[in-house]
């Protein structure tokens, strides 16, 4: 068949800022919704919302604002540099990096009011240094290494971390954490690894409490801690992907994860549309055969853009009126391919779904991510910069626009 006489370019509809139409809608009322939630589950404990890697894709400010008013006290980050963009957004509340921050970080760290992490000795040291020059005291929390082994003090070593702590003029010792390898998981050599992780952290803060080092903030819960281990809570909980309502894994939890709220869709719309024949092979390395008359319809969004190149050999579909369509060919670095079968009623500008809800179906983020074999961290976190973000509060429209209705 010849081109399709529709046209080959999408007609203005509205949409995203800029001439490209494929953009991230974030909807913030569901991130305040979620807050609710954890809030509501986890009580007393105070939940800190982890905004990280520019809120997991979504946007650290908006999210942080929405965790914010949705019952979240703190917000966790992992580089300086993320807890200066907050401050800098206006941002006042108490926010946690998670990771000790280099030497040359610390001045920064001590400036913008940053609670830090420390789990070595020349990081306390480094802390004091930055602290005393600015003639301020600075709340240090210490990480142990239950069995994460990423970061963290040794259990043996974390005395002589917390010691001198207590032993600089310019610091105070105000929260001992840790962090779960497995809380995530559901059988039982994994269930009984959490336990033993917190037995452990239980051990260490009993020895320093034996020692006069009592910490008045204990935090170790995760997203899947918080809701699969509630002796685990503590005194705080450190909810990251929960908050922008994904599972931790793949049906865990039903009964907390049916109660929230997916944040982010991602949505273009239809460029181009073609009419082929059968056998065609559309995109790079012809390597699909049509197996009938069907109209293919070009998406402009591609690889570059955080839709992976294996969603084509994994069978990643788009909605495309409110069905799944698989796609033509191989996703190209600005594009994707679209088979609509032999439907005419497909046209430029129709909105096409990656990620999200049209109609009655839905496509989720564990959807992309048990098919290509990775988690939905990954999935949500690699949808690039170069889609715009834009925000849309599902509570408000919903006539839920105080915190009070979110909480319900």
């Amino acid at each position: 068949m010849a081109e399709d006489p529709r046209g080959n370019a999408a007609p203005s509809q509205g949409g995203p800022p800029g001439y490209r139409p494929a953009w991230v809608e974030i909807d913030v009322g569901a991130i305040r919704h979620n807050c609710a939630v954890l809030h509501r589950l986890c009580a007393p404990s105070a939940l800190c919302v982890v905004v990280k890697a520019d809120g997991y894709g979504h946007g650290a400010e908006p999210v942080a604002r929405a965790a914010l008013d949705g019952g979240a006290s703190w917000l966790a980050v992992a580089l300086v540099e993320e807890g200066a963009a907050l401050r800098a957004a206006g941002l006042e509340c108490p926010i946690l990096v998670l990771s000790e921050p280099p030497p040359s970080a610390m001045a920064d760290l001590v400036a913008l009011r940053l609670t830090p992490t420390a789990y070595t000795r020349a990081g306390v040291t480094a802390l004091a240094q930055a602290a005393e020059a600015a003639h301020t005291v600075v709340d240090v929390h210490v990480k142990v290494d239950t069995g994460m082994h990423r970061v963290g003090a040794d259990p043996a070593d974390v005395p002589e971390v917390v010691g001198a702590v207590v032993g600089a003029a310019h610091l105070t010792f105000a929260g001992l954490w840790t962090h779960f390898a497995v809380a995530d998981g559901t059988d039982r050599e994994d269930r009984e690894f959490t336990t033993a992780q917190l037995r452990r952290f239980a051990d260490v803060s009993a020895t320093l409490a034996g020692a006069g080092l009592r910490a008045p903030l204990l935090h170790a819960a995760n997203s899947a801690g918080a809701m699969c281990h509630p002796e685990a809570r503590l005194d705080m909980v450190r909810c990251g992907i929960a908050a922008y309502g994904l599972a931790p894994a793949a049906g865990l939890a039903p009964e907390v994860v049916s109660q929230l709220r997916p944040a982010m869709s991602l949505r273009a719309r239809v460029s181009m549309v073609r009419g082929l024949e059968t056998g065609e092979r559309p995109s790079y390395g012809r390597r699909h055969p049509l197996p009938e008359p069907s109209v293919v319809a070009t998406v402009p969004i591609g690889y570059a853009d955080g839709v992976p190149r294996r969603a084509f050999d994994t069978e990643i579909p788009v909605l495309v009126g409110g069905r799944p369509r698989p796609l033509a060919g191989v996703v190209t670095m600005d594009q994707i391919l679209v088979d609509c079968g032999p439907d005419p009623e497909v046209r430029p500008g129709d909105e096409v779904v990656l990620l999200g809800t049209q109609g009655d179906a839905r496509i989720g983020a564990w959807d992309w991510a048990t098919r290509l074999g990775t988690i939905a961290y990954e999935v949500v976190c690699d949808i690039g910069p170069r889609v715009p973000r834009v925000t849309v509060d599902s509570g408000r429209l919903a006539g839920r626009g105080s915190e009070g209705d979110e909480r319900g």
